[in-house]
C-alpha cells in the first residue's frame, strides 16, 4: 500500500517582479506583481519531509511502461550507492567524534573525501591535525546526495562540473546554461562539451549521523539565484528565481554522480 500525498510551493516563497526599468512591475490594477519564485523554493517542502531516503524526479520525466524495469533497477542502485556512501559517512563522523582517531586515519578520510565526494582543497597539506579534524567534520556533516547523469546526446540543459566555491575548495555541482557566462566563449565552450546532462534524477540523504534532520535551508548558496526576462499583459518583466532546487539550493551537500542509461530518461 502506498501513502500518497501532496506538498504545494509555498506562497511565502513567491518573489516580487520588476519591469525593464527595475522599479515593482505593477498589474492592471496597479498591484504588485508576485511570481512563483522557481521550483528552488520546494527546498522549503523537502526540509519538511522526515524520511530516509527522498527520490526526485521532474515530472516532465516519466518513461513508458516498457522501461519501468529498467528505471527501477537504476532507482535501486542510486540508493545503494547512496546507503554506502552515507554509511561511511557516519562511521567517520563518530570515528572524529570518539577523539580516538590516528594521524593515519584523518589521512584516509581525507582520501574518501577527496577520491569518492571529489572535494579538493590544496591547503589542506598545510593544516595540523587539530585544523583537519574541524576541515573534515565541516565537509562530511552534510546532506548528500547521488544524482543520476546520462550521456549528452545533444539534449538540452544542464549537467555534472566541478566547481571552485567562495571557501576555495572544489566540489561537484549541477550547473545549468543560466549559471554560465556564456559571453565567455571559453566558459560557453566547456558547457557545451559536457559529456554528460542532468535529468533530474536524484536520491537524497537527509538524516545526519545522529539520526537528525538536517535543516536543509542552511546548505543553500542564495547568491545562485538569477533573474529571468518574462511577459505579462503584453510588458517584459524582470523575474527573480531563486537558486534552482538542484542547484544553488543543494550547492553544499556532498554529492556523487553516477551515469545512467538513456532508457532512464523520457
Amino acid at each position: 500500500k502506498y501513502n500518497i500525498s501532496f506538498s504545494e510551493q509555498k506562497p511565502s516563497t513567491d518573489t516580487i517582479a520588476a519591469d525593464a526599468d527595475n522599479n515593482p512591475f505593477r498589474d492592471e490594477k496597479g498591484q504588485l506583481l508576485f511570481r512563483p519564485g522557481g521550483h528552488g523554493a520546494l527546498i522549503e517542502n523537502l526540509n519538511e519531509l522526515d524520511a530516509d531516503i527522498v527520490f526526485i524526479k521532474n515530472i516532465d520525466n516519466v518513461v513508458p511502461d516498457k522501461f519501468k524495469p529498467t528505471e527501477t533497477h537504476y532507482k535501486k542502485l542510486l540508493a545503494g550507492v547512496l546507503i554506502t556512501t552515507q554509511r561511511k559517512i557516519f562511521e567517520y563522523l563518530k570515528l572524529i567524534d570518539s577523539g580516538k582517531y590516528s594521524h593515519d586515519e584523518l589521512i584516509g578520510i581525507l582520501h574518501f573525501l577527496q577520491d569518492t565526494l571529489n572535494i579538493k582543497n590544496p591547503e589542506t597539506k598545510l593544516l595540523e591535525d587539530a585544523e583537519l579534524v574541524l576541515y573534515l567534520k565541516r565537509k562530511l556533516d552534510r546532506p548528500c546526495r547521488v544524482c543520476g547523469m546520462v550521456k549528452n546526446v545533444g539534449e538540452p540543459g544542464g549537467g555534472p562540473f566541478l566547481a571552485v566555491n567562495e571557501d576555495g575548495t572544489i566540489s561537484p555541482q549541477i550547473l545549468e546554461s543560466s549559471q554560465i557566462d556564456m559571453s565567455d566563449p571559453e566558459k560557453k565552450q566547456m558547457f557545451q562539451q559536457g559529456t554528460h546532462f542532468n535529468t533530474v534524477d536524484l536520491v537524497c540523504g537527509i538524516h545526519d549521523y545522529r539520526g537528525q534532520r538536517f535543516n536543509l535551508k542552511d546548505f543553500v548558496d542564495y547568491n545562485t539565484g538569477f533573474i529571468s526576462i518574462k511577459s505579462k499583459s503584453e510588458k517584459e518583466l524582470k523575474a527573480l528565481e531563486l537558486p534552482g532546487l538542484w542547484n544553488g539550493a543543494m550547492s553544499d551537500w556532498n554529492t556523487i554522480f553516477v551515469e545512467v542509461p538513456i532508457d532512464t530518461f523520457n
